[in-house]
């Protein structure tokens, strides 16, 4: 029986990825001034169809608020390639690193090497970022690389086809289909890493495709992460705050709060004000151009079914409207939602929202907020509220005394551990991520190695001795 052939975008990525593979074999690594050529036509590629890229990705979600989608995507994008074109040349210098003294004299270098060619699978929420951002890390450090766009925003993944080819070779950087074909055996090819944006469901799958050909992985996926709001927080400021990073994108962020700990007496005035502010930058009108719609019918149903389920299990819900009102549902914009009173037996409290809704749970002090969150996996971001350190301390290895804007640093790693994810990326430590620093040992002609060499004798006991000392 004659099996069945190949869809021509499964043949496209499978030829794509030999090309490149072979040439990050046989060709020389980059040179700076290749990587950066590549880096501006990456630049241009953005940059020249900025209007077509937030036209694309409103159309995909219903709609979606261009200014979120400049700042949160865009912008950030610019960034990382402004900022590998201002370090890339030192990020690509040998190393010095100490020498053992019992092998003076000589010298050691780390020389900088890129893996070679690197996948990225990237998800929906962020089509353009975490897209992009990922292929800056990659072209910075030399490598070749293959992007996946998400089948749930098809418009944004043509206009990427259709940009990078204009500007890239596919032997330097391809983005593929996304039929289901092409899903299934992107994560099975054997690239020399893989970075994956998405759900811990999936980042299991995609960790266990890797693991078959050993390709190291950085997985950047989610979970609940917690807001703690400490009895010292100016109640109003840390609703205001947590208000924004909530509904940025509509809650459709990997990094956005998921429930707020809020001491017991603090939990209704700060629910009220937490629905003032959203209602203040977002309005009572489904119509706003500055909020966001849900991705799918999918998504938002299931949004439904979490006030659903809060709702009769005791939660109170506060929301300018109920889903099921004809236009909200109608534009796919899920009302801002606080669900007062959440408590563990909800589901909204079992898995990662993923919306513009958020629980609200009265601790008695700041021990018992410090253990719920520890009595749960890992989530990617943590956010703290108030002015005492000590308490802040308590909580925190790593303060973040506003939400999601740690993400935007080019400074410093984003990533999880756990079930949150896995190795991290962003400026120089993208630039480490996907580069192998091969380490060379220098050897001076006075070095004195060659009296270990057989036979052995007085001289081996003597060196061996003096080895022994310095060691």
């Amino acid at each position: 029986m004659d099996r069945p052939s190949k869809s021509p975008g499964l043949h496209a990525l499978e030829e794509a990825f030999h090309r490149q593979f072979e040439l990050s074999r046989s060709e020389p690594a980059p040179t700076l001034q290749a990587r950066l050529d590549r880096l501006r036509r990456l630049r241009a590629a953005l940059t020249e169809n900025e209007a077509r890229f937030e036209a694309a990705i409103s159309a995909d979600f219903g709609h979606r608020s261009t200014v979120e989608t400049a700042i949160a995507e865009t912008m950030l994008v610019l960034g990382e390639i402004r900022h590998a074109v201002r370090h890339l040349k030192g990020w690509m210098a040998p190393r010095r690193v100490p020498t053992t003294v019992q092998f003076a004299p000589a010298k050691n270098r780390l020389m900088p090497q890129p893996l070679g060619v690197v996948g990225i699978i990237a998800p929906w929420n962020y089509p353009l970022q975490l897209t992009l951002a990922p292929a800056v890390a990659a072209i910075a450090a030399g490598n070749r690389a293959i992007i996946k766009p998400s089948e749930l925003v098809p418009r944004f993944a043509e206009l990427l086809v259709e940009t990078i080819a204009k500007k890239f070779d596919v032997t330097e950087l391809a983005v593929t289909d996304i039929d289901d074909e092409i899903a299934k055996a992107f994560a099975a090819l054997p690239f020399d890493h893989l970075i994956f944006t998405g759900s811990t469901r999936v980042g299991r799958l995609v960790a266990e495709a890797c693991g078959r050909n050993l390709t190291p992985v950085t997985l950047e996926l989610g979970g609940k992460s917690p807001v703690i709001v400490d009895g010292s927080a100016d109640i109003d400021e840390a609703a205001q705050r947590i208000a924004y990073g909530k509904l940025l994108n509509a809650g459709q962020t990997c990094i956005a709060p998921d429930y707020a700990l809020v001491p017991q007496a603090a939990v209704q005035p700060f629910a009220m004000r937490l629905q003032g502010h959203m209602q203040h930058m977002f309005g009572t009108d489904p119509d706003n151009a500055d909020y966001t719609s849900i991705v799918s019918d999918r998504h938002y149903a299931r949004l439904e079914g979490l006030v659903a389920d809060a709702a009769a299990k005791g939660a109170t819900i506060m929301q300018p409207a109920a889903p099921n009102d004809r236009e909200w549902k109608a534009r796919r914009k899920f009302p801002p939602t606080v669900i007062v009173d959440a408590t563990p037996d909800m589901t909204v409290m079992q898995e990662e929202i993923f919306g513009p809704l958020l629980p609200v749970i009265g601790v008695r002090e700041a021990a018992e907020a410090i253990a719920f969150v520890n009595s749960r996996e890992r989530p990617l971001a943590l956010y703290w509220f108030g002015t005492d350190s000590a308490a802040r301390d308590a909580v925190l290895a790593r303060t973040v005394n506003d939400c999601l804007f740690h993400f935007a640093q080019a400074y410093q790693p984003m990533g999880g551990v756990g079930a949150s994810g896995t190795g991290a990326y962003h400026g120089e430590w993208g630039f480490k991520t996907l580069t192998k620093f091969k380490p060379v040992f220098y050897r001076s002609r006075f070095n004195r190695l060659a009296d270990l060499y057989p036979p052995y004798g007085a001289k081996v006991a003597r060196l061996e001795k003096l080895m022994r000392m310095l060691s």
